[in-house]
């Protein structure tokens, strides 16, 4: 399989994950119980950081295959004009 596919796929996972976690966090809240434990108040930051560095792979993956190509077709010596 694909590297990228692979962290497309663990993208869209740790992203249900964490609005699980969002989910779970908002009706700790709404119980009314004061706060909640820590465990539930930062559960959601795990994925959350996650999420960064998949989306940011993810982001960045259009312009890096830009940046591939152009440098495969600009492989001709400079003053060269066939």
């Amino acid at each position: 399989m694909n590297w990228n596919y692979w962290i497309r796929q663990i993208h869209r996972w740790v992203s249900i994950a964490f609005t699980v976690a969002v989910i779970a966090n908002f009706v700790a809240l709404a119980q009314g119980g004061g706060m909640p434990p820590p465990w539930v108040t930062y559960s959601p930051l795990l994925p959350l950081a996650l999420l960064l560095f998949t989306g940011l792979y993810l982001f960045v993956l259009p312009y890096a295959a830009k940046w591939r190509r152009g440098r495969r077709t600009d492989s001709s010596p400079a003053g060269d004009t066939r």
